[in-house]
């Protein structure tokens, strides 16, 4: 199938989709976007997390054939150009990045958290990171990267 799909912005297309091909798989591996990561395959790690249609989902668990005509945002589209989003200078500014494996799912969760609660509370942020999981930090830097941005 043909894949339609509006990502970051731009209306993009993929040609010889297989409908359950994983959405992950489309916008790594055939629209050139490395940025979501590949780890578990089974929505459990978090290191995938892309908007869909304004709303985080594990872009591993989603088929290819469910993003026709819809709109995606993937950690790359969440800068302004150049300029990184809040929310990814504050990743890098409090050494919340380790191997990087997980900082991409971690930022967009981060992300939806402070558009819904400018403020959190550290019990809201870490509801709000419970379903990313990061096998380098001890997860203190991650809170501090959430709190710095929520600051901003």
């Amino acid at each position: 199938m043909r894949l339609n799909v509006t990502v970051n912005g731009e209306p993009r297309q993929a040609e010889d989709v297989w409908p359950g091909e994983s959405l992950l798989y489309v916008l790594r591996e055939r629209l050139g976007l490395p940025g979501s990561k590949n780890a578990c395959e089974q929505g459990e790690c978090g290191s995938c997390t892309v908007y869909l249609d304004g709303t985080p989902v594990c872009a591993c668990l989603v088929a290819a054939g469910q993003a026709e005509g819809r709109e995606v945002r993937t950690v790359e589209g969440l800068a302004e150009g150049e300029a990184l989003d809040r929310v990814q200078q504050s990743f890098v500014d409090a050494g919340a990045v380790q191997c990087g494996f997980c900082t991409p799912g971690l930022v967009v969760a981060a992300h939806d958290l402070l558009a819904r609660v400018p403020e959190p509370t550290d019990p809201e942020i870490r509801e709000a990171l419970a379903g990313n999981l990061c096998r380098c930090t001890g997860y203190e830097k991650i809170l501090d990267a959430v709190r710095l941005a929520a600051r901003r």
